[in-house]
Parts: C-alpha cells; structure tokens; sequence
C-alpha cells in the first residue's frame, strides 16, 4: 500500500510573518515531520508553474551538453560539482556552489555555453533560486523556534551555502533495463536540509522513516517540493549552550561541515554503514546519559 509523507502547506507564509499565528500553525507540523519522517512535502506557491515548466526545460538542455562541457564543473569541495558516471547507477547531477550569490550562477553559466552564457538560464535559475532558499529559510527558523534557540537563526542564515543541484535519473549512460531501475543508492544527505523539487512527474523519491518504512515521495500537488533533513546543521556544529545541561549532555564533539564532508567520501567514511556523524559522538557519553 502506498503510504505517503505528511504534507505541510507553506501557502500565504513568508519569512515576513514569523511569529504571527499563520505561520505558528505551519511551525507546529514542521517538527514532528521531521522527527519521525525526516522528510515532508511542501506546497508552496511562491515558484509559479510557469516557471517550474522553464526550468524543466533549461534542466534538459543543460543535462543534455555533452559530458566534457559537463566535465568543467569541477569543485575541490565533495559534492559540489558534476557527479555521475557510476557503473550500474542511471544518474547525472551538476550543481552550482553559492547560488545565492550575484556571481555564481553567470559563472557556471560561461562554463557551460562560453559562447553566450544563456541569459535565459541564469534568468529562471536566479528566479528559482530565491523562491527556494525562502522556502529552506523558513523550515530552518521554525526548527530553531521548535528547539527554544532562534536566537541563533540570523547566524545560521549568513553562514549558509546554498548548492542549486540540477539532477537527472535514468538518462546517463547506457545501462541493461534491470540496472536502469535503480538511479541512486539508499543514503543520507550530508547537509542540514535538502529541497527537492521533481520537474518530470517520475515518482523516483523515496524516503525511510523512522520505523523503518520507505515512503514514496510522489507529489500531490503542482507546488510540491520535499523537505528532506540532512545529517549536518551548521558550518560549525555544536550543541547550543541552551540545550545542554547535566541531564542533557552535548553527545557530538564539535566540528567543522567542511572537515564532515571530507570524512564523509574518505574510505573510513564510508565503511560506515549507520550515520557518518557517529564517527564524531563523544566517548564519555553513556548509554544512560543519552537516555
């Protein structure tokens, strides 16, 4: 039986209204969702259809490049560029770092057309890009505002990178049909949040919760993005001092999410076959303090 991920509707919310009773009835669903899904679907509004139909076809035309174009968006950082190529995996992604940024989205541009740097593309992607990071702003102040900390909200909001991915399944390469069914291994995101938005209608998302199940993430409306919680929270993660105590001990060392993806590819990385950020859980740390 199909079971599906709780929907949360984001319509008529902006970051303009926090604290105001329409946006403390969204903040009471986002938590829960998260704690027991890890994962939500948002409708949200605010990117109109026209311009989700647009990106779908500049997504297209930039996947369709041919792979030494694609090959130039290359990055020092894990993830943050071209990924694909896997034997077995029918999946391509290219992905702009900083996207929030004025510069970042023209630059990727000149890498991939040098000759005319598509102004179309930067267009719809710095239009979508805003919508979007809006919408991440939101869940992240709620989750702090959940947690008693929003006092930390506005040093979240300016240590944040922003990564625009634009990812393709099934199409990158040629692979026997049985292989082509699976474009990508069950994982956890190493990031705080990620928003996926499924331009195609191919119900290819799903989402294990914490009993264990596996959730088919298929939109059930036109202005369905999903909400998927990551593993890392912060440039630098550390307890808030507000949520430690003697009966509430910090249970992870601190750390650098830079440091945390480096880890995350590195070969004890990934031997690891539960959460990375176990590698960094405090050894004092007993079974009954946790408790």
């Amino acid at each position: 039986m199909r079971r599906h991920l709780p929907m949360i509707d984001f319509s008529g919310v902006g970051m303009a209204c926090a604290g105001t009773p329409a946006w403390d009835a969204v903040q009471e669903q986002v938590m829960p969702a998260l704690e027991f899904h890890g994962c939500f679907e948002a409708v949200y509004n605010r990117v109109a259809s026209e311009l989700r139909l647009s990106l779908l076809g500049i997504a297209k035309d930039l996947l369709s490049l041919p792979l030494q174009t694609k090959l130039r968006n290359a990055s020092a950082e894990p993830y943050g560029g071209y990924l694909g190529q896997f034997p077995g995996l029918a999946y391509e992604s290219l992905a702009i770092r900083d996207a929030t940024l004025p510069h970042a989205i023209p630059s990727f541009a000149s890498l991939m057309w040098p000759s005319g740097s598509n102004p179309n593309f930067c267009e719809k992607a710095r239009s979508f890009t805003k919508q979007v990071a809006e919408l991440e702003e939101m869940v992240r102040r709620m989750v702090l505002e959940s947690l008693g900390v929003a006092a930390y909200a506005e040093e979240q909001m300016q240590s944040t990178c922003y990564l625009l991915r634009f990812t393709e399944y099934g199409a990158a390469g040629e692979w026997e049909e049985e292989k082509r069914k699976l474009a990508h291994m069950a994982h956890r995101d190493t990031n705080m949040l990620s928003i996926v938005c499924q331009l195609n209608e191919v119900d290819g998302l799903q989402v294990e919760a914490m009993d264990g199940e596996w959730h088919l993430a298929a939109p059930r409306s036109v202005a369905s993005f999903f909400v998927i919680a990551g593993e890392a929270f912060h440039q630098t993660i550390q307890a808030p001092a507000e949520l430690v105590d003697g009966d509430h001990p910090s249970l992870f060392r601190p750390f650098e999410y830079g440091d945390f993806l480096h880890f995350c590819v590195s070969a004890e990385g990934r031997k690891l076959k539960t959460c990375r950020l176990s590698a960094y859980r405090r050894e004092d740390i007993t079974k009954e303090d946790e408790a």
